[in-house]
Parts: structure tokens; sequence; C-alpha cells
């Protein structure tokens, strides 16, 4: 069974990562990929995530004697099942979140630590910005399946010499209401008048 345990572990974390594009990888790309991991970390990690059945191998060639596995992720296989969401206690959440936002740090990190000097967020799309709504359980539910059915209508895109994997991250969380409710009709996002997201969001302007 997947757990909130296996799959938030930081280094099987990157390991998912790497191959959530959907292109299988070998042991040898994922040591590239993860060179601040040793590679007996990432072989250990592997072959958890093998064990549990959330990556599988899809070819094996034999290498200098050794035999040199191809894994790719079984992304039906990432979302945990609601028997296992719905026991997490609140302490396991803010665990998964945690993992999830440093996560995000790292990876913005390694963006700025391995993209030439200096590195041009606007140019690259980068962004990070948040907007508060008002919406009632239907309409969240209907915002969310929006969301998800623009990104999955890209996800099938193949790699070319003009696009480069770019990681979309979403947090979707009800929020205490500040202050008194706004006029009937006002739908502007506080913070910012003019802008579709409140001050302090930077990032690429889209």
């Amino acid at each position: 069974m997947v757990t909130s345990e296996l799959l938030l572990h930081p280094v099987r974390m990157r390991i998912v990562q790497v191959l959530y594009g959907g292109h299988p990888a070998t042991t040898t790309q994922l040591r590239a990929a993860l060179p601040e991991v040793s590679p007996a970390a990432i072989y250990r990690h592997v072959a958890r995530l093998a064990a549990a059945e959330v990556i599988e191998v899809v070819a094996e060639r034999r290498v200098r004697g050794a035999v040199e596995r191809t894994y790719r992720l079984r992304r039906e296989a990432m979302e945990l099942d609601p028997e296992t969401f719905a026991a997490m206690t609140p302490d396991d959440h803010r665990r998964a979140f945690g993992a999830f936002a440093a996560s995000l740090l790292a990876d913005f990190d390694r963006y700025l630590a391995t993209t030439p000097a200096p590195a041009d967020p606007r140019a690259d799309h980068v962004s990070y910005r948040q907007a508060a709504l008002w919406l009632d359980d239907n309409e969240a539910g209907a915002l969310l399946r929006d969301l998800r059915q623009v990104v999955t209508a890209r996800m099938a895109n193949a790699p070319t010499a003009s696009r480069r994997r770019m990681v979309l991250s979403v947090v979707a969380l009800p929020s205490p209401p500040v202050g008194p409710y706004p006029p009937a009709g006002n739908t502007e996002p506080a913070g910012h008048p003019g802008q579709p997201y409140p001050t302090g969001a930077t990032g690429h302007a889209g």
C-alpha cells in the first residue's frame, strides 16, 4: 500500500519528481539528476519505490556484467487511497505539507543555482503568487476540476528542442475571512486594486 511516509521522504520525492514527466530513466540517469544524493541511497530508495509498485521496470540491459534497469513512474500509484488519506491525522498533514513546501524551496534553490547568472525568472516564466477567492463547496470543486483539465491537457506534450520541463505546484485551502465580508458583486482581490493577484505576489505576470 502506498503511504504518505513512503512518498514524502525527501530522496524518494526527488526520484519521483525526476520520473514524473512520464519519461523512463535508468539508475545511472537518476544518479546524474541527483548528484547530491549518494549512489547507495538512490539504489536503496529506488528499491523501496519499486517494492511499493510506485515505479516499475520497463527495460533491462547488461552493462559490464551488471544489470541496468530502466524505471518509469506508475502515476496511478501516486494517489493515496481515500481510506489512507482519511486516516491521516493533523500532524500527518503538517508533516506532509512541510515536506511538500521543503521540496518546493529546494526546487527553487536548484533553479537559481543551475541557471546561468543572472537568473531571469520573468523570462523563464517563473511564478509564485496567491489569490483569495470567495467560493462555495461546488465552486471550489469546479475550480480544481478546471485546473486539473488545463494541466492534464498538456501532460502528454513530448519533449522537443524548444520545450523545457516546467513544474507546476498547486495549493488550495480554506482561509478564515479577514475583516468584514466584501460588498456583493465586489470581485476585486484584496491588496492590489486593478491587479490579478494581491500585493506581495511576485513572479512572471503572465
